[in-house]
């Protein structure tokens, strides 16, 4: 059984178009150890077997949390769903789908994403304080994305 998600959980819906077929799309982000490659705060992914994995990412205050997933849904070129296992140190679930964009301009990939934060209204509320915005996050993440799958790396300045 899953570690759901309550009904006060952050939901977050983002979506980016990259200039890349679907197939390429779904084969990159299928493939979980290559998700740190974009997303700031995961420190490493590790595919356990059977559609399960070991997240650790970054927390507020230099801190890390860890969670299991398992995947709930696997369409190939179409979704990747998953959500967190039970005793997982934060609740999550999601889905993100790939289709092909109009005008054969890449594909459009949709991320929906729900979590409960560690710390509930005031651990949200923290995180925004010191810098980490969820929303925020998952937007630079995606553009991170874009950035890899374009160009081969992220493109940082200072």
């Amino acid at each position: 059984m899953g570690n759901a998600v309550s009904a006060r959980a952050t939901r977050l819906r983002k979506a980016i178009t990259v200039n890349a077929p679907v197939d390429e799309i779904y084969r990159f982000w299928h493939g979980l150890t290559n998700l740190p490659r974009f997303m700031r705060h995961v420190e490493s992914v590790v595919e356990i077997g059977a559609g399960r994995s070991h997240w650790i990412a970054e927390s507020v205050d230099d801190h890390t949390i860890e969670w299991d997933a398992v995947v709930t849904d696997d369409r190939p070129n179409a979704v990747i769903a998953w959500r967190s296992v039970e005793g997982s140190e934060i609740a999550n679930e999601g889905v993100v789908r790939f289709t092909a964009a109009p005008a054969g301009r890449g594909t459009e990939v949709f991320v929906d994403l729900s979590y409960d934060v560690p710390g509930g209204t005031i651990g949200a509320r923290a995180a925004k304080l010191l810098g980490d915005d969820p929303a925020r996050q998952v937007s630079e993440d995606l553009r991170a994305f874009k950035q890899v799958i374009e160009t081969g790396e992220v493109l940082v300045s200072d």
